[in-house]
């Protein structure tokens, strides 16, 4: 029987990335994912449920995040869910469970950098 393992987040990054090299000279950034779920209760007041994901880029996935993402950046996400095994240093047995980014997106306004003196003024407040 054919299965499917496909996720889809959007989400907003809860710490800026965190990239390291392999052995090999490869990069793999890892970055702090939340989504937020918005719903009414059974008394009719708004509630907010909000889930951490563990996503892992790999290559120049792993590269454009690190150069472009930030804390707070909104992104959308495509992957797979995967599940390590490992012994903590107590030699408990521990699993661990994320996401293997397989496409990224970069959403929200892109910044442009501004020369200086460029900043101009709307309703008193400095804009970009």
């Amino acid at each position: 029987m054919a299965s499917v393992n496909k996720v889809i987040l959007i989400g907003n990054l809860g710490r800026d990335p965190e990239t390291r090299m392999t052995a090999d000279g490869r990069p793999i950034c890892s970055l702090a994912l939340a989504t937020t779920r918005r719903y009414k209760d059974s008394q009719g007041a708004l509630q907010e449920e909000t889930e951490w994901h563990r996503v892992t880029l790999f290559g120049r996935q792993a590269e454009v995040a690190q150069q472009y993402l930030k804390k707070g950046n909104p992104v959308y996400i495509e992957g797979r869910i995967r599940t390590n095994r490992y012994t903590d240093k107590d030699g408990i047995e521990r699993w661990s469970t994320g996401i293997i980014a397989e496409s990224m997106q970069l959403l929200g306004r892109r910044r442009r950098p501004v020369p200086a003196g460029r900043l101009r003024r709307s309703r008193g407040r400095r804009r970009l």
